[in-house]
């Protein structure tokens, strides 16, 4: 994409559109889940201070942090299998700067009820799972705080979350 800027040749072949489209959805699912780990990691640091060291263990970290990627490979993957498939017409110019799925689907000549199934399905879950999860522990994190009684240890522990709570809500709202 920056080379197509960049030469201001705005065309990319087949092949490096579906790297683009694999890597897209990988990152942005993996981003997903990063997000949430990171909001389940305020909640045990806030929630049970005491207990963070055991509990948010470089074992149990990177653990979690190969399921998150495991998930967006796997997603990604599934996308991308289900856009090779398709067969486009001869008409296949994009109006949009990078090569995205429903822009794609409107390009194909075949039926493309099967990538709606897999995009719904699979954007269905990645929304759901990290949203509710992100709620839940700022929702323990929230009542956790407003029962520590000085107005000091308040502020500490709002300003953990503060950074985290702004990038969640770029990341979800954009």
């Amino acid at each position: 994409m920056l080379r197509s800027f960049i030469l201001r040749g705005y065309i990319i072949s087949y092949m490096e559109c579906m790297a683009q489209v694999y890597f897209f959805c990988f990152f942005v699912v993996s981003e997903c889940y990063v997000l949430t780990l990171m909001a389940y990691d305020r909640y045990v640091a806030i929630c049970n201070p005491l207990l963070y060291n055991v509990v948010m263990s470089p074992k149990l970290c990177l653990k979690l942090m190969l399921g998150s990627y495991f998930i967006a490979f796997s997603d990604a993957l599934a996308h991308t299998i289900c856009m090779l498939r398709l067969v486009f017409c001869d008409y296949n110019i994009i109006n949009h700067y990078f090569c995205d799925l429903p822009p794609l689907l409107q390009l194909s000549c075949t039926s493309t009820y099967v990538n709606e199934v897999v995009i719904y399905v699979v954007v269905t879950i990645n929304i759901i799972v990290p949203t509710l999860t992100i709620s839940i522990s700022y929702g323990f994190i929230l009542y956790n705080i407003f029962r520590i009684s000085s107005s000091e240890g308040r502020s500490k522990a709002f300003s953990t979350c503060s950074s985290h709570t702004f990038a969640v809500s770029l990341f979800f709202s954009s």
